[in-house]
């Protein structure tokens, strides 16, 4: 059974997202590390990049594939966990935590009630 906190937001890609005073966290899910597996680059978007809800933005690569993620807002990345590119691990450790990858300020409020919610995210993974 995967970790699916109760406070976040989620995509059908396997991001979650926290939104506190506008700004958004964005990370991969632990049901999305497990299937990577052991995670030892990533490439983050940069500072200042303009994204698109549903746009890859960067990539998570593991011992056994490279994926992409998605932004799951549109926004302006504000800042970037420069920390992974160190210890990429963290991903798979704490993906909730020390394992997030960026955060941006979203225009566009409205996007977070087009998230899943915990509950639909596992019902996604089959999970109910």
């Amino acid at each position: 059974m995967s970790n699916v906190p109760g406070d976040l937001r989620y995509t059908k890609t396997h991001e979650w997202v926290r939104l506190a005073n506008g700004i958004a966290t964005v990370g991969i899910t632990d049901h999305a590390q497990k299937e990577l597996t052991d995670i030892v680059f990533v490439e983050l978007p940069s500072v200042g990049r303009e994204v698109q809800a549903g746009e890859a933005c960067g990539v998570v690569e593991s011992v056994k594939t490279a994926s992409d993620f998605y932004s799951p807002l549109t926004g302006r990345v504000t800042e970037v966990n420069q920390a992974l590119v160190n210890n990429p691990g963290w991903i798979n450790t704490d993906p909730y935590g020390q394992g997030w990858l960026f955060k941006l300020v979203t225009g566009r409020p409205e996007e977070w009630d087009q998230l899943l919610t915990p509950e639909q995210y596992r019902a996604q993974l089959g999970e109910t």
